[in-house]
């Protein structure tokens, strides 16, 4: 096959994938993360990002990130186990690890990165990975890759504790690792840890938490899913958090007992291969964990703000799923409807995105409404006063 066909035979492809309404293309913002978006000269409300808590432009936490970038420069020169763990690194993750309450932590360029250190490196060869289906795409990944190194895999029907319980019983494997995510980011639910952690003790697993969407957000102090839970720092729970959501900077950490986060250390591919971030970055979190920690104010409005909106959106045609958090999916069904209202709610200067299969099963493309305690009562009502028009 020669060039031309190569490129031919990708063409083909991308005209499938425009035809069943499903490319997806990227807008370039022309003003900081915020509650305003400018995009091609045209102001919208952002209820696309994550940013839950409206840190993504705090002047302090951007002003953390100026100083170390003087102090430290702009890049770590290497990956943690060369010479690019400097001490910003190091005292960030002494912060997270007091934050969460675990006792050690290891910082990541991204949640993806991290995702795909946890699973693969705890379950070997024979280990038995148990899955909801609902999880984020780099769960799934490191499941898969799990996978290729001799595990065996699971995946059960999403929050269904009785079918994982099944599973679990009619497993032999020395080694078994239960995975899901703390808070799923397209239908905005909370998976059901207590009872995750009642199997795990039940069959000694591990418990592999993915908690992007509820650091930050959810449990005294912001401090995430399992305070939420009233849940312990348990040595076999690993918990993951992002910090480009309600941290509002970039990153990711995974945080444990301190042999499981040594072991990551020693033999995680995706931590020991991958330059550190940039020390600066470190600086800038350090702020962001003092504002989360001190910002249940910032939730509160953000609460008030969810219920305002719920309730605005009550008795719509549409079918708002039953999130407590700040992801609102309402669901449209038809991927070509679903971007029909995301356009029109666009061109009334609202940015809610359509979200379509594969990132959501077929005939479940929704819109995704992101809110953030940055948004004011003006403008939720602005947004369910233009869906109840639409809708």
């Amino acid at each position: 096959m020669n060039a031309s066909r190569l490129t031919e035979s990708l063409a083909a492809e991308l005209q499938d994938i425009a035809a069943a309404g499903l490319s997806r293309r990227r807008r370039v913002l022309e003003s900081p993360c915020g509650r305003i978006a400018t995009v091609d000269g045209k102001n919208v409300l952002n209820f696309a990002a994550n940013d839950y808590l409206g840190l993504a432009g705090n002047s302090q936490i951007a002003r953390a990130l100026a100083d170390g970038a003087l102090q430290w420069g702009a890049g770590s020169g290497a990956s943690h186990l060369v010479s690019g763990h400097l001490a910003p690194h190091e005292a960030l993750e002494t912060e997270i690890a007091a934050f969460t309450g675990f006792a050690r932590a290891l910082t990541f360029s991204t949640g993806y990165l991290a995702n795909l250190a946890v699973t693969p490196t705890l379950a070997g060869r024979g280990a038995a990975v148990f899955a909801d289906k609902l999880n984020h795409a780099s769960l799934i990944d490191a499941m898969q890759l799990a996978k290729a190194n001799g595990a065996d895999v699971h995946r059960y029907p999403h929050n269904d504790v009785a079918a994982l319980e099944k599973m679990l019983a009619a497993s032999d494997a020395p080694t078994k690792l239960i995975v899901t995510d703390a808070v799923f980011s397209m239908d905005g639910d909370l998976a059901p840890l207590p009872l995750l952690f009642a199997l795990a003790e039940r069959y000694d697993a591990w418990l592999v938490i993915d908690d992007a969407h509820g650091f930050g957000v959810l449990g005294p102090h912001g401090r995430g899913s399992l305070a939420h839970f009233n849940l312990p720092a348990a040595p076999r729970i690993v918990l993951m958090g992002t910090l480009g959501k309600a941290a509002g900077v970039g990153g990711a950490f995974v945080a444990g007992s301190a042999t499981a986060i040594d072991y990551l250390l020693q033999k995680g591919r995706s931590y020991i291969f991958t330059t550190a971030a940039p020390p600066a970055i470190a600086c800038a979190l350090s702020e962001s964990l003092r504002q989360i920690a001190a910002g249940d104010a910032l939730r509160a409005t953000l609460m008030a703000r969810l219920g305002q909106l719920r309730d605005g959106l009550a008795g719509l045609p549409l079918k708002l799923l039953p999130s407590p958090t700040a992801i609102q999916p309402l669901i449209v069904g038809d991927n070509a409807a679903a971007v029909a209202l995301s356009q029109a709610l666009w061109q009334r200067d609202l940015w809610v995105p359509a979200i379509r299969p594969p990132t959501v099963p077929k005939g479940t493309a929704r819109l995704r409404i992101s809110v953030s305690a940055a948004h004011t009562e003006a403008d939720i009502a602005q947004l369910t006063a233009a869906l109840k028009e639409l809708a």
